[in-house]
C-alpha cells in the first residue's frame, strides 16, 4: 500500500436528497446528477463523468442537433456573452 503525504486530493461521492430527488456529486470534480434513488443518481453521475472528461460523440452541427432534441434554433437568442452565474 502507498500514501502520499500533502499532495492528498479527495476523492468519492456525496449525496444530497431534495423532495424526492437523490444528487449525486463526485468530490473530486465537483460534477453532480440526479435521479430518483442512489442507483439511479449514480448511473446518471457515471454518464456525467465520462461526458466531463470528453466522452460522447462530437455535434457537428448545431441547428441540426438543437433539432433532435425538440428546440428550434431560430427561438433561441443570439447573445454570445457567458450567463450571469458565469460572468
Amino acid at each position: 500500500m502507498s500514501s502520499t503525504t500533502g499532495n492528498r486530493r479527495e476523492e468519492g461521492v456525496e449525496f444530497s436528497y431534495e423532495e424526492g430527488l437523490v444528487t449525486a456529486r463526485g468530490i473530486e470534480t465537483g460534477v453532480a446528477s440526479s435521479g430518483g434513488s442512489k442507483a439511479e443518481a449514480l448511473a446518471m453521475l457515471a454518464e456525467a463523468l465520462v461526458l466531463h472528461e470528453g466522452g460522447g460523440e462530437p455535434i457537428e452541427d448545431d441547428d441540426t442537433f438543437l433539432r433532435e432534441i425538440g428546440i428550434d434554433p431560430d427561438d433561441l437568442d443570439e447573445d454570445d456573452s457567458p450567463p450571469p452565474w458565469l460572468a
